[in-house]
């Protein structure tokens, strides 16, 4: 592997490096955007029962807000609990595009990899490409030699294409994964929000 990489001329360390990034985000991203850290499964009950039982004060709105992005967003609800509804769907929606924001962190550098990655394995073919046709003489070129050389600036396009496909893969996995977290969110703060109102008209 390492004559392979040592053959295919300096552009493959962009390649690699790249490769080292989207693993990186790919590792950091799995343990993120994992379904109990994001909407911890019986916290929209907790919250609401807090609220009934009026417990309600700054330090188990701080609590909540370290909790997880679902935490984040009812806690904001809580804030403005005292408001018109119109004000408090307001600080949940605020807050839900900062934890949405939050959920989406490096999903950008990761698709411009799996975008990049096979341009940057064309890159590198053709520089090998140039540097081959550049190094043969007049007087004639050796058949097997040419043909030893383009197998190794081909290793660039192979390389570049064997970073995008997983890259891609996951890219696409997070942002389905994050736009189905938004929505439950959504759908939970929308919850807190009526249980509150319903609450209060009794």
């Amino acid at each position: 592997m390492l004559a392979i990489i040592q053959a295919a001329g300096w552009p493959i360390y962009l390649l690699l490096f790249a490769s080292l990034i989207a693993t990186t985000l790919i590792i950091e991203r799995i343990l993120f955007l994992r379904r109990h850290r994001i909407l911890p499964r019986q916290l929209l009950d907790e919250v609401i029962r807090v609220y009934h039982n009026g417990k309600i004060n700054t330090e188990v709105i701080e609590r909540l807000e370290q909790n997880s992005p679902l935490g984040r967003v009812l806690a904001a609800g809580l804030r403005n609990v005292d408001s018109p509804r119109e004000m408090m769907k307001e600080s949940i929606e605020e807050a839900g595009r900062g934890a949405a924001h939050d959920l989406e962190r490096f999903l950008t550098t990761l698709g411009t990899i799996a975008s990049l990655a096979p341009l940057m394995g064309l890159f590198g073919t053709v520089v090998g490409m140039i540097e081959i046709f550049g190094a043969q003489n007049s007087t004639g070129t050796n058949p097997a030699q040419l043909a030893h050389g383009i197998s190794v600036a081909l290793y660039n396009t192979g390389f570049g294409l064997a970073i995008a496909m997983p890259a891609l893969v996951f890219y696409r996995h997070f942002r389905a994964l994050v736009d189905s977290f938004v929505v439950e969110m959504e759908q939970q703060a929308v919850k807190f929000v009526d249980s509150v109102h319903r609450a209060r008209k009794l």
